[in-house]
Order: C-alpha cells, then structure tokens, then sequence
C-alpha cells in the first residue's frame, strides 16, 4: 500500500460550508458493485435502494459544545479548550491552544467568568487533563460552548449549527464530530423507512478528534487510530443477526457505525454486544464481518475514513466514483452530499 494512491484534488468550492436547506434534498451517489454503475439521486430516493428485509443502522451520538474560547487567569491571555471525552478522575482530556502556554496548574476563566478550570497535567501533542470548577459540564457546556466544526469549514459556528451538525436521532453527548452520513435523514423519512419493514437499530459511537486526523506515514499500514468509545447492545446485535440470517443487509449510515459494528463481531464472526474503546483501522484488503452495503459523506484525501470506504468499495470503483462526483459538482465532506455503496 502506498499513501499517495489515496490522494485526489478537489476544487475549494465543492467543500460545503453550509448544508443543503433541506436535509433529505441532499444528493446521492448510488455506487453498485455488482455492476460497476453509478446512478444520481436524491438522498430521499435512499427508500427506494432498501429492502423491508434490511436494517439501517444509525449512531445515536450527540456532538457536544465542546469548544471553550476564554483566558488565562494570570495574564488574559486567550485561550481555546476542545473538550473530548471525560477521564475516570472526573477530569476532562481536551485539546488546547496555545499548547505552549498552558502549563500544570494554569487557571482558565470561560464564559464571561462564571467558569474557572486549571490544567492538571499535558501529555503531549497539544492534548490535556483540564479539572473544572462545576459540577455538570455537560450541561455547561451547552450555556457557554460553541459546536466545533470541521476545520475545512472556513468559518465560525453560527446558532443554526446547534441544529444541522446533528443528527436527527442524536440522543447521547459525547462526540466532539457529527457521524454527517446521518445528517441526511428527516423524521419523516426514517418514518417512511420503518413503514417499509426495514428495521432501524441504534449503536453508539462518539466520535473524537482523530476522524480528521490524515494519514502521513507512507506505508498507511502503520497509521495508529485514536480510540473512540463505542456500544452495540445485545439486542441490537440479535436483531442484525436475525435480519441477516432471513437474507436481509446491515446497511451502515456512516463509517462510524462500520468501526463499531466490525468491533463487536467474535472471532467466529458472530456479531456480539460490545462496549469499549475502538482503535481498528480498517483498510484493504479486508473481510467485513457485519457490514453489506454503507452510506456515507465523501471524505478527505489520505484519511483513515477513505481507507475504509476503499476497503469496502474497492479502491480503483471508489476513486472512478468520485471523479465523477466531481465532475458532477457534488458537494463534498461533513455539509456535503451522500454516496450510498451497495
């Protein structure tokens, strides 16, 4: 394997800034691999590629207001928290900046003063332990935190992003990235899902920093994946099983349902309930054990999310599809459109 093989241009314009003003008007990218065709739809046409045999498996994570901007105690000198998960201290691990300044025992002042943190410890690459003087940060952080987007969003977050970088089923806060296949979907449009027969099932991944995160070692084999806590629950996993067994897919919304349904499956590849840290980097070739067909958003060149697209598209249909999205102005990573691989 070699890095560069994964690497494409795009046109700055066709990065989204903004989602579409209507989440299901989105398009959609239909890539066959049993035929090698490529058809162009509208994401809501997705009722139509399933089968009341199938499941749709969506990740129920919520992104939290986890960018803190405020000051240093001693000096007002501005600083910036990207909260990522708690740590079993009650502490926060958070990426900081400027990483140079911020040293054991630094005090930090959020939102207009009412929040106080220090910095207990840095273990290196720009990343933190940071203790706050609150009881609920969770709920915190929703009074004085910002949603964090993507840093190819060239602008700042604006009130409706508390909305549209959410998924519509998002129920538990945990995740510093949207799982954005599943910005998609309506409520409407999940209804007429059910209707159909197809069964939705819900798993849990929160998503950390590391999704964006570019591979830079030239051999992509040796690229490390910052872990992301994930759950599968018993009956979910019985349900896949099931469907499976009757002749139905597990279609996977977003590449992080892949990661966490690939960790649950045994080594007699039965898919299990699981709960824990994922690390898998899943790249070609490789042999899913719990995924059939995926949607997914189109990602960043020499990411560990291409690698896993290719690995379950195959690398030259999946580069062949997306110079053609290109071609066809699709609009392209977390505010962009949707391909669906079948």
């Amino acid at each position: 394997m070699k890095l560069l093989d994964y690497d494409f241009d795009l046109p700055d314009e066709l990065i989204a800034q903004h989602p579409s003003p209507e989440r299901d008007q989105s398009r959609l990218l239909l890539l066959d691999r049993s035929t090698d065709s490529v058809q162009h739809l509208t994401f809501r046409d997705i009722i139509g590629q399933l089968s009341s045999r199938d499941a749709l498996v969506l990740n129920q994570t919520r992104v939290m207001s986890a960018r803190l901007t405020g000051y240093k105690r001693d000096t007002g000198g501005r600083v910036e928290l990207l909260l990522i998960r708690p740590m079993p201290t009650g502490d926060w691990l958070a990426m900081g900046r400027p990483a140079r300044t911020l040293k054991s025992g630094t005090s930090l002042i959020f939102g207009d003063g009412v929040v106080e943190a220090h910095i207990v410890k840095g273990f290196g690459e720009g990343r933190f332990q940071v203790h706050f003087e609150v009881g609920d940060v969770l709920a915190k952080l929703e009074e004085i935190g910002a949603i964090p987007l993507p840093p190819y969003i060239r602008r700042p977050s604006e009130e409706s992003d508390r909305d549209r970088y959410q998924t519509v089923y998002a129920t538990s806060p945990g995740a510093v990235a949207a799982p954005t296949a599943g910005l998609h979907f309506t409520p409407q449009l999940l209804d007429e899902i059910e209707a159909k027969g197809v069964a939705i099932l819900k798993v849990l991944l929160h998503v950390g920093p590391g999704t964006f995160a570019p591979v830079r070692v030239d051999d992509p084999r040796q690229h490390r994946l910052e872990a992301e806590y994930c759950e599968i629950d018993a009956e979910v996993a019985a349900e896949l099983q099931r469907r499976r067994r009757a002749g139905g897919r597990i279609v996977a919304v977003g590449t992080t349902v892949v990661r966490t349904l690939e960790s649950g499956v045994d080594a007699a590849g039965e898919l299990r309930a699981f709960s824990g840290f994922a690390d898998a980097f899943i790249y070609p070739p490789y042999e899913f054990g719990a995924v059939d067909a995926l949607v997914t958003n189109f990602h960043l060149p020499r990411s560990s999310l291409l690698f896993l697209v290719a690995a379950l598209a195959g690398r030259e249909r999946l580069f062949c599809a997306y110079r053609e999205a290109v071609e066809c102005k699709y609009r392209f990573y977390s505010y962009g459109d949707a391909m669906m691989i079948v």
